[in-house]
C-alpha cells in the first residue's frame, strides 16, 4: 500500500499541492487523471524522490520514502518521466541494461543481462534487443524505457504521461500491457490525459483539479458527466459501447 497523507508542496510561493491524500492498492493498476497544470507531475516527481518531502509524508508499505536510500529505492521504484530523450545510437540492450546501474558495481554480469531478456520477453520486444533504439518508432522506444524500470524488479512503477504521441495501436497494445504487469506483482501507477483509455484498462481512478485531489460521489459514477465537468471545465456526454461505458466531450462550446 503507498500512502499520501496531508502533503503539500510549493513551488517558491506558488502552491502546486494543497493537503494530498491517497492511498494505492498495491500489485494494481491505478491512474491519475486531471488537467494540465493540476499537480500530477508534481506529485510523481515526490512520489519518486525526485523532490524532497517537505510538508506530509509519503509511505511505502508502512515507511517513509525517505528511508529508502540507492539500491534498496531503485528496487522499491520504477519512474518514467514525461520526457526521455537518448541521442546516442546506443543499441536497445545497452539502453535496457543501464537499469540495472544501481546493482552492477563495474560491468553487467550474466543475471543482469538475463535480467534484460526477461524484460524484453515480457514485453513483446525480444526483437529490437539488437537495434538502435534511435531508429525505433516512439511506441517501441516506450516500450524499450519500461523495460529498463523492469530489469530494476522494482515494487512500484510510475509513469509520467507514457501514451504521449503514441498511435491508437500502441496506446491500447501499452496499457495492456501496464495491466499485465499489475498482474505479475507490480503496482503501476500513471498520469493520463485520456479517460477513456483509464476507464477502460485501469483497476483505480484517482482525480485532480487545482492542485486537489477531488473525488466523484460515488466509484461507480466516474463517468458521470458533471463531474467530468468540474475536473476537466468541459461538457461531456456518456455512451455505451460493448458494454463499456466512454465519455465524449461536447464541442459545441467552441
Amino acid at each position: 500500500m503507498i500512502q499520501i497523507d496531508q502533503l503539500n508542496y510549493a513551488y517558491g510561493h506558488k502552491q502546486v499541492l494543497k493537503n494530498i491524500h491517497l492511498e494505492f492498492p498495491e500489485n494494481q493498476f491505478s491512474v491519475i487523471l486531471g488537467r494540465n497544470g493540476c499537480g500530477k507531475s508534481t506529485l510523481f516527481k515526490l512520489m519518486a524522490g525526485l523532490e524532497p518531502v517537505k510538508d506530509g509524508l509519503i509511505r511505502y508499505s508502512g515507511k517513509p520514502l525517505s528511508d529508502f536510500k540507492g539500491k534498496d529505492r531503485a528496487a522499491l521504484l520504477g519512474f518514467l518521466p514525461q520526457f526521455h530523450k537518448t541521442v546516442f545510437p546506443f543499441l536497445v540492450k545497452d539502453v535496457v541494461i543501464t537499469g540495472r546501474a544501481a546493482f552492477s558495481r563495474y560491468h553487467p554480469s550474466k543475471s543482469d543481462w538475463e535480467h534484460v531478456d526477461q524484460a524484453l520477453l515480457d514485453l513483446d520486444i525480444e526483437h529490437l534487443r539488437d537495434r538502435p533504439y534511435t531508429e525505433l518508432s516512439g511506441g517501441e522506444r516506450q516500450l524499450v524505457m519500461i523495460a529498463r524500470i523492469l530489469v530494476q524488479a522494482p515494487k512500484v512503477i510510475l509513469l509520467d504521461e507514457p501514451t504521449n504521441h503514441l498511435d491508437v495501436y500502441y496506446q491500447s497494445y501499452l496499457m495492456k500491457k501496464l495491466r499485465q504487469l499489475s498482474r505479475q506483482n507490480f503496482t503501476v501507477i500513471a498520469i493520463m490525459h485520456d479517460p477513456n483509455l483509464a476507464f477502460l484498462f485501469a483497476d483505480h481512478l484517482f482525480f485532480m483539479r487545482q492542485h486537489e485531489v477531488v473525488k466523484p460521489e460515488s466509484q461507480t459514477r466516474i463517468t458521470d458527466p458533471k463531474f467530468l465537468k468540474s475536473v476537466y471545465d468541459v461538457e461531456f456526454h456518456e455512451a455505451m459501447i460493448q458494454d463499456k461505458t466512454i465519455v465524449i466531450p461536447d464541442h459545441s462550446w467552441l
